[in-house]
């Protein structure tokens, strides 16, 4: 048997202790500082979307394709884990093809011949002619949106169901991991889904992590589609999108992409802009009755865990432990979670496969 220290409890960490309890060989402890049900700006799984909007180019393509079957099988098969599907209309403004910072973060998502178009169901490019004159292009095809309220716990009762366990606990060294094994025992490896603290957390202080700050709006009212757009004309860090989560989550208003900003706290202004831009793109979302329509729930804060680098999956030992690395997510945790988790079982499966078969 092989004991292993999951540390971190948000989307990655929960989704790699999942895979990972599916072998019995393995007995797995999830530590961490933020469980679901917690609302704190250090923990940013709770704040997220979430959707399956493809960012990666095709050559780092990897995360997101592996995702994409097990969020479809979810969204068919097994509903109290709280996604459904949606149509997604993708803008790309005229203005935006050749200039715009926020425009080239999310290029792969609103070209005309991605990657992902044999992926995702009912992939298409949508005729010029019916677009609007600031258009460019537009596609179109069937997404998921997650209720992270609901998938969060359900992730959980899969890991206790597979006999994790969860606990509580606070580091300054990522070496005291492996000192928090329910078996008493020194684990014999730890699996760092820290995300953000992973800039703060001694044996990693990774400096290539870093905040991408979103602001949200929470809204009762139903777009009917979900939807965003290639950049806006409110800044380089200021983006559009619309999504409605599944079971009664409230449909999601975005949003900002603020690259070092570590402020938790809404900005009214913010909020203000991100409600007349939704409703411009949307006019829908309201009945064409305008920003006072809208029917707001809460303003939200997360900080998608940014790396500049890229996401890091990878083994490193530090001091006397062997530690598999899955953080660095920016704004797509979610969709490729199990692409991620993948990635590090094998890691872990390469150097504790012997181990695990005593």
């Amino acid at each position: 048997m092989a004991s292993i220290v999951v540390l971190g409890a948000g989307v990655s960490g929960l989704t790699t202790a999942m895979l990972l309890s599916r072998n019995p060989a393995y007995k797995v402890t999830i530590v961490a500082k933020h469980m679901p049900g917690d609302y704190d700006i250090e923990y940013t799984s709770p704040w997220a979307g979430a959707n399956f909007f493809p960012m990666a180019d095709e050559l780092n393509n990897r995360w997101e394709r592996e995702t994409w079957p097990e969020l479809d099988r979810l969204a068919k098969e097994v509903p109290e884990a709280g996604l459904h599907f949606q149509d997604v209309i993708l803008y790309n403004r005229q203005k935006d093809v050749d200039n715009s910072t926020t425009g080239d973060w999310i290029k792969n998502l609103v070209s005309n011949d991605p990657w992902f178009k044999d992926l995702v169901p009912n992939f298409k490019v949508l005729p010029r002619e019916g677009l609007g004159p600031e258009f460019a292009s537009a596609t179109s095809f069937t997404s998921v949106c997650i209720n992270t309220a609901i998938y969060l716990p359900w992730l959980v009762g899969q890991c206790l169901k597979q006999g994790c366990v969860l606990r509580r606990g606070v580091i300054s060294h990522i070496s005291e991991a492996a000192r928090l094994h329910n078996s008493g025992k020194k684990a014999d490896l730890v699996v760092n889904c820290t995300g953000l603290l992973a800039s703060k957390l001694g044996g990693v202080m990774d400096k290539d992590v870093i905040p991408a700050r979103g602001q949200i709006v929470v809204v009762r009212n139903d777009p009917g589609v979900m939807t965003t757009v290639s950049a806006t004309d409110d800044g380089e860090d200021e983006v559009c999108y619309i999504m409605k989560r599944a079971a009664g989550g409230g449909t999601i208003l975005g949003g900002t992409y603020q690259k070092g900003n570590w402020e938790s706290q809404p900005d009214p202004n913010i909020a203000n802009r991100i409600m007349k831009r939704a409703v411009d793109l949307c006019p829908a979302l309201t009945g064409g009755k305008g920003v006072e329509a809208l029917s707001v729930i809460r303003h939200g804060v997360g900080l998608r865990p940014l790396r500049l680098s890229g996401v890091r999956i990878e083994k490193e030992r530090i001091g006397d432990t062997w530690v598999v690395h899955n953080y660095g997510h920016g704004g797509w945790g979610y969709q490729a979670s199990y692409g991620c988790a993948n990635g590090a079982l094998e890691l872990v499966d390469e150097m504790l496969i012997p181990n695990a078969r005593l």
